[in-house]
């Protein structure tokens, strides 16, 4: 069965194949009955040559593409060696291009000025935080906390006391 892959010449794919179906229209409709018949057997058989060129290069395409995976196998190249291989060269053209230098440049640097911007920011609250410690209304909380806690302590020893006694 031949597989016939003929363009449609009613439904152009743009307008130069348009004009230039047109005018093959156009010479082929000049043509005597017989010149048609004619070109119509000629074109037949180049359409039936190209086609067996094209299975016999696929058949020896399909040969020489066993013969290689046989020697492959042969030398110990596996499917996965090679995607391995392809891989590592795509990512090292990749590292090499002037677009990935350029990328990474720009993220060291938006990096580095983050980091500086947290730092800054850490900094900031370190000496805030120093700062409050250190005030004297910190102080006066830390005293009234310690009072509060130290009496809380002082009744629940009273509370104990007084149970054992009962």
């Amino acid at each position: 069965m031949e597989d016939h892959n003929t363009a449609n010449l009613s439904e152009p794919a743009s307008p130069a194949n348009s004009v230039a179906s047109a005018e093959i229209a156009a010479e082929f409709a000049a043509l005597s009955v017989e010149e048609k018949e004619q070109r119509r057997a000629e074109w037949s058989q180049e359409l039936a040559r190209v086609e067996e060129e094209i299975n016999t290069l696929r058949t020896v395409l399909a040969s020489k593409t066993r013969h290689a995976s046989d020697l492959k196998r042969k030398l110990g190249i596996t499917v996965w060696k090679e995607v391995t291989d392809d891989m590592n060269q795509g990512l090292k053209n990749l590292k090499e291009s002037t677009v990935y230098q350029r990328t990474e440049s720009v993220l060291k640097s938006t990096g580095e000025k983050t980091a500086s911007v947290f730092g800054s920011i850490t900094s900031g609250i370190s000496s805030k935080l120093s700062q409050m410690k250190n005030s004297e209304s910190m102080r006066s909380i830390e005293a009234s906390v310690g009072s509060a806690y130290e009496n809380v302590k002082a009744l629940s020893s009273v509370v104990r006391w007084r149970s054992l006694i009962r």
